[in-house]
């Protein structure tokens, strides 16, 4: 199996503290298109288009810099999108006061008084101006608004600049967990570039892989539009089979540090059970057993971890995808911080006892690590199936005999 080198995980947590910075909204991703572009750029036999929604494909290109040529089988899709929730300017009222537009899904209790960064492009260049949240106005639907103090006058704030939480830097910190503004959806984006990067450095030394490509859609966090425009305008080839990739709100069964989770399906719908299947069996080669069973102890896991869970907590592009009648999956990030909500169990349930504050999201680099494992994996050799056929033929010649011993 193609490994990622040392350097190039050290690599990949770069991009991770870059990428997971970068403002950016819905309809508003141009920070990570940018980003994006400049990425492929630097690499030689990839190729960047848009499509008329603005998504971005990233492919390598056929015969390109490679003793060989794809494997056979359509073209497997590493999705992610490339907005977080955030504000826009819709308004400006005074030089100190403007109104904004949250796009993206954040309990109202976490609003009050929060602190806003607004990223300004401008004339002099670049720069945050800072704000508090004061007041609702307006209509609340398609999005929910509010007025904002500015602690300063800024006359180079302008209409569609995108205004984020005010939080603590990003950093890494001794247990390996990344803590940032934006690992939704940024986090798993990166885990695609790096995973597409990895194949394309081995397909170039005479690796032979699948066509594998990279599809990073737009405007997901307000339900799904970027994700949906690609399937109208049928930006991925009929046929083709897809990989979406997430960042999930972890629970107590499904913990960040537990492993990439295999996801089986959402709060929407369940996914292509062959795809799921195929996916789970490149996580068991990599890890080189199943997942324990209740007949077995945990000491007897695998130290390479994953998780196979339906995570029905949220949805994600991967029902959008099925629904157009792809055959698609779920691969996702454990969460932390689901959203920027801190201590959201306790704000749901009503038991937190001060307001209710935004927090940086925060995911395991080992869980980062391994999900670039396993697309990879997947990369290299996905099967039809996840060979559930073949066990159960293997059974039924092993132990059908038992049916014979019926008494009477």
């Amino acid at each position: 199996m193609i490994t990622p080198r040392p350097e190039a995980r050290n690599e990949h947590r770069r991009w991770l503290l870059e990428l997971t910075t970068l403002p950016t909204a819905a309809g508003r991703e141009w920070r990570i298109e940018r980003w994006v572009r400049l990425w492929a750029e630097a690499r030689p036999g990839l190729t960047v288009e848009a499509d008329p929604g603005g998504n971005l494909v990233i492919a390598m290109e056929p015969g390109k810099d490679a003793a060989k040529g794809f494997s056979e089988g359509p073209p497997v899709f590493l999705t992610a999108h490339m907005d977080h929730p955030a504000f826009v300017v819709e308004r400006i009222v005074s030089p100190t006061t403007v109104e904004l537009a949250f796009r993206g899904g954040v309990m109202d209790d976490y609003f009050e008084e929060a602190k806003v960064n607004i990223f300004a492009a401008g004339a002099k260049g670049e720069h945050a101006a800072a704000a508090t949240i004061s007041e609702r106005t307006g209509e609340q639907t398609p999005y929910k608004r509010f007025l904002a103090e500015l602690d300063a006058p800024d006359d180079q704030i302008a209409l569609g600049d995108v205004g984020v939480w005010e939080l603590p830097e990003a950093e890494i910190d001794a247990e390996g967990i990344l803590h940032t503004n934006a690992c939704d959806d940024l986090a798993a984006l990166v885990g695609a570039l790096a995973a597409l990067d990895e194949l394309h450095r081995a397909r170039k030394e005479g690796a032979q892989v699948r066509d594998t490509r990279v599809l990073l859609t737009r405007a997901e966090e307000i339900g799904f539009i970027g994700a949906i425009g690609a399937c109208r305008n049928k930006t991925m080839p009929e046929g083709s089979r897809v990989i979406a990739l997430e960042n999930s709100r972890s629970f107590i069964d499904s913990p960040v540090g537990g492993g990439p989770i295999v996801r089986v399906g959402d709060r929407l719908s369940t996914f292509s059970p062959a795809l799921t299947a195929a996916v789970s069996k490149r996580a068991e080669a990599i890890a080189g057993a199943p997942m324990p069973n209740a007949s077995q102890k945990l000491s007897e896991a695998p130290k390479w971890k994953w998780q196979r869970k339906l995570m029905a907590g949220g949805a994600c592009e991967a029902s959008v995808f099925c629904a157009y009648g792809y055959e698609a999956t779920c691969v996702c990030l454990p969460l932390g911080n689901y959203h920027n909500m801190a201590d959201l169990d306790a704000v749901q349930s009503g038991i937190n006892t001060g307001r209710p504050r935004v927090g940086r999201e925060f995911i395991s680099l080992g869980d980062f690590d391994n999900m670039v494992d396993l697309l990879i994996a997947c990369g290299e050799d996905l099967p039809a199936a996840g060979g559930l056929a073949d066990r159960l033929d293997t059974l039924w010649g092993e132990r059908s005999g038992v049916l014979d011993e019926r008494t009477g």
